[in-house]
């Protein structure tokens, strides 16, 4: 009997081991590190059960895009039904995704309530686009419905992404705004996050995050659309300017700290070349543009 225990003791901790390396895999590198630590744990069955757990979660922490007829759904809590399993308001499919194949998988309609709130969402939704498809080099954007205790809230989800493993390096720029469908006047609450991954000569991780609140005027639709993708872009503008200040000043510091060879690898640490990755290939690009009414009909029709 104390075999037994110790025996499923034993299972629940590797169960939570696996649990915990893959939804901590950095950006596009979910499938590697469950490869990798397949090799290790030689159960097949085990994980198989524990991928599918962890793909989900980090399908969702990261704001996964998926192609859907040729337009691309974001991954995210906001938009899961349960079981695993997501809805697309553009398309009006529900499904879900095995990270381990890439595929879609039991893919089924999905109706959507054509109310006031799904047609604000879907103006904000344009709005939006205008500012990520001057910003973001690949970048996506949906803005999804959700109701909570009888009251109606739209979120905004922005994920902009570069993984390039042959230069050792991955990236991935991602941020999230909330707001209430009430009239007169609205709370934004947003978060943005950054996370690099440089695996040459050195394991590096970066994280940057940071979150913003504040009040939008709320007079018609169009309008606050407009002001909520031009508070986004004002946000997100200083928040990139802050982060390549910081890597800067961090450059400097390192560079006197780091003069000799580490000891493991013996090789000097480029951080130069890390923040001019990070400059090229991770933030959107920098500067305003101008938004009014007939952009954003023009979008629309």
């Amino acid at each position: 009997t104390m075999m037994n225990i110790r025996n499923k003791v034993s299972d629940k901790k590797k169960e939570r081991a696996i649990q915990n390396l893959l939804t901590q895999a950095p950006p596009g590198e979910f499938r590697k590190s469950f490869d990798d630590l397949s090799l290790l744990v030689q159960d097949e069955k085990l994980m198989r059960q524990q991928g599918e757990w962890a793909g989900n979660k980090y399908c969702k922490k990261y704001f996964v895009p998926l192609n859907i007829d040729g337009h691309q759904v974001l991954l995210a809590h906001h938009n899961e039904l349960g079981d695993q399993r997501f809805f697309d308001s553009h398309s009006r499919l529900s499904f879900k995704f095995d990270v381990l194949e890439n595929q879609l998988k039991d893919i089924e309609s999905h109706g959507v309530l054509r109310n006031e709130a799904e047609c604000l969402r879907m103006v904000v939704s344009y709005a939006l686009k205008i500012y990520v498809s001057n910003h973001f080099p690949s970048g996506n954007c949906n803005v999804l419905r959700k109701t909570i205790k009888n009251k109606e809230f739209l979120i905004a989800c922005i994920e902009d992404h570069h993984y390039k493993v042959s230069n050792f390096w991955n990236g991935l720029w991602k941020s999230k705004w909330i707001f209430s469908v009430t009239p007169f006047l609205t709370q934004v609450i947003g978060s943005i996050y950054v996370k690099a991954h440089f695996f040459k000569h050195i394991n590096f991780h970066l994280d940057i995050s940071k979150d913003v609140q504040d009040c939008l005027d709320v007079v018609n639709q169009a309008q606050l659309a407009l002001g909520f993708a031009k508070f986004v872009e004002e946000q997100e503008n200083k928040f990139q300017a802050a982060v390549l200040e910081e890597l800067q000043d961090l450059t400097i510091v390192l560079k006197k700290t780091l003069r000799r060879d580490l000891p493991v690898t013996r090789t000097y640490i480029d951080w130069q070349r890390i923040v001019n990755d990070m400059k090229l290939v991770m933030y959107p690009v920098h500067g305003y543009i101008s938004y009014s009414k007939n952009a954003l009909c023009n979008w629309i029709t």
